[in-house]
């Protein structure tokens, strides 16, 4: 076992892994953090999807151990600090951009890198960029109108909840 340390949603932690031990596995198992999802175990789904460093990763893809040290962000860290929903998050639940939830972590948090990066995406902006991420319920065209109203929203846009 080796101890692992990093900042998650703002909060030094650490703990003691093996070499072996993924991201997901170290956020979900070691730190109770649920909300990012294991759906596929071979990085196609993206309901894994958290920021390190600023940079949406498939937690699925590394190491806990090779975030030492990294500043990690997972769904829990996108609510306001008051607890209430962020603007991503509030997007998809007024605009229907989820059905039964489980990928929705991944959207948002590969959405807020996104929006990160371009603050005025087109439809196509967006649908490449959730490429690596599998909806099996929605056909993606909630969560296309969810990001973009996300976008309008935090550009300061009026965008009417439907």
């Amino acid at each position: 076992m080796t101890k692992v340390s990093m900042t998650v949603n703002g909060k030094a932690v650490s703990g003691d892994v093996e070499g072996r031990t993924l991201l997901v596995q170290f956020l979900r198992e070691g730190l109770g953090l649920t909300g990012t999802h294991v759906g596929c175990d071979t990085s196609q789904c993206g309901a894994c999807v958290v920021h390190v460093n600023g940079e949406s990763v498939k937690a699925c893809t590394i190491f806990a151990l090779g975030c030492e040290g990294a500043e990690v962000r997972t769904i829990e860290g996108m609510a306001n600090a008051d607890g209430s929903l962020g603007v991503i998050q509030a997007a998809f639940q007024e605009h229907h951009g989820l059905q039964c939830g489980f990928c929705t972590p991944g959207m948002v948090m590969s959405a807020a890198d996104l929006l990160s990066r371009n603050q005025n995406p087109t439809e196509r902006d967006v649908r490449e960029w959730l490429e690596g991420n599998i909806c099996r319920c929605t056909g993606y065209h909630n969560i296309v109108k969810s990001i973009m109203a996300a976008a309008a929203t935090l550009r300061g846009e009026q965008v009417a909840a439907e």
